[in-house]
């Protein structure tokens, strides 16, 4: 008969980490502790797509490390972004000097079938007090 393995010890439950009673665990298991109130995994209504064409509508100067900071995404993200809502029409970029310059196409139809009855225009009028001209 072969000798017996022995089994493996499994470590008592310990009080929680600092990273568990955070919400942030290694194991991400979401009943070992809530994740706290402001989570930066959060869902939005509006896409950072989005976001980038109503921060542009405030500031068509705004630099690219503003806009991803005040949206909560990397430049590199925002720089892919720009290069969408160019490719499909929706902004175009002027250089001036050492600065972009951001101008929005507001007549854009918004692209998927939902809500392409409406402009780029109506979009930042929902959101914001003011539309760009």
């Amino acid at each position: 008969m072969p000798p017996k393995r022995p089994q493996p010890v499994r470590p008592k439950p310990a009080q929680a980490t600092s990273r568990q009673a955070s919400g942030r665990t290694s194991h991400g298991d979401p009943r070992e502790t809530a994740r706290p109130a402001q989570s930066v995994n959060r869902w939005t209504f509006l896409t950072n797509h989005a976001h980038v064409l109503i921060l542009l509508s405030t500031n068509s100067f705004m630099i690219l490390r503003e806009v991803a900071a005040r949206i909560g995404i990397t430049e590199r993200a925002v720089q892919r972004i720009i290069a969408d809502l160019e490719n499909e029409g929706c902004i175009e970029r002027e250089k001036i000097g050492r600065q972009n310059q951001y101008r929005l196409l507001t007549d854009r139809p918004l692209r998927h079938p939902i809500e392409s009855h409406c402009t780029i225009n109506d979009l930042i009028l929902m959101v914001t007090k003011d539309a760009p001209e």
